[in-house]
């Protein structure tokens, strides 16, 4: 009788993570290090760069960035006044608008503002450095592509988003009184005490919380995207949209989780 073959047994595979998210969370912890253990080793950051981007990634997008904010707090104010017009309270207008734009839509929509401007400016610029081989020849002359072309974007990020954000609710609040007060006939004096009675001290610091977080995901995931592109210019584009479309994905996701955070806390 002949035996049996024994047939190679099929051996399990263990689950390996996804490369992409191994290298984002490796980018997260060298923008880590280059920022805060690297300057006390005599290896700092160039600071004026930092400037530089901050110019080109926040103040360069002050003017779309006020655009938006006040198109909204206009309509809030119009869609509140039409409301609560059929139920006699229109003295609320205020505190809808006011409350809105700090706790959710000022950030949310600065920081979409950023990616589409900002964020996959940066992905593009980096990732036709990559093409070029701009950032194979910073490693021949042994200059760190993270020290040099990342930290100053994050940084610069991380100032501007939220500066921003306060900015845009102030424009946003200022759309918002100019319907109260030309189309309901609500003196200025009374918006600005409804405003102030109303909003608390947490609907300004949680909207300020969510656009540092914003900032964190929108400038690393815009990175990691520029510096990982293959494939040439064709390459560059696919990133761009990848960095843009995770980016908001991430921003709407961190928007619920920290509002919920702040609701059951």
């Amino acid at each position: 009788m002949k035996p049996r073959p024994r047939w190679p047994r099929a051996e399990r595979a263990d689950p390996q993570p996804d490369p992409a998210l191994k290298q984002y969370f490796q980018l997260n912890g060298s923008i880590l290090y280059w920022l805060f253990l690297a300057p006390f080793r005599g290896r700092m950051f160039n600071l004026g760069e930092v400037f530089h981007q901050i110019v080109r990634i926040g103040v360069q997008a002050l003017p779309m960035a006020s655009l938006t904010a006040m198109s909204v707090g206009l309509t809030l104010a119009m869609q509140a006044a039409r409301e609560m017009g059929r139920l006699g309270a229109d003295a609320y207008v205020p505190d809808l608008v006011i409350v809105t734009l700090l706790r959710e839509l000022g950030p949310l929509l600065i920081a979409v503002i950023v990616i589409g401007r900002s964020g996959s400016a940066v992905t593009a610029e980096l990732g036709t450095m990559v093409v070029s081989e701009e950032i194979e020849a910073l490693g021949v002359m042994a200059i760190h592509p993270v020290r040099f072309l990342i930290v100053p974007r994050f940084l610069a990020m991380l100032i501007m988003l939220p500066v921003l954000t306060v900015f845009g609710n102030y424009v946003g609040m200022f759309g918002g009184w100019l319907i109260c007060h030309f189309t309901l006939g609500m003196d200025t004096a009374n918006y600005i005490i409804r405003g102030l009675d109303r909003a608390e001290f947490v609907d300004l610091y949680s909207g300020i919380i969510k656009s540092f977080v914003f900032a964190w995901l929108i400038i690393t995931i815009a990175c990691h995207y520029g510096m990982t592109v293959k494939d040439g210019a064709e390459g560059v584009g696919r990133n761009t949209t990848f960095s843009v479309v995770y980016s908001l994905l991430a921003v709407l996701i961190a928007n619920a989780l920290i509002t919920g955070l702040f609701f059951f806390i």
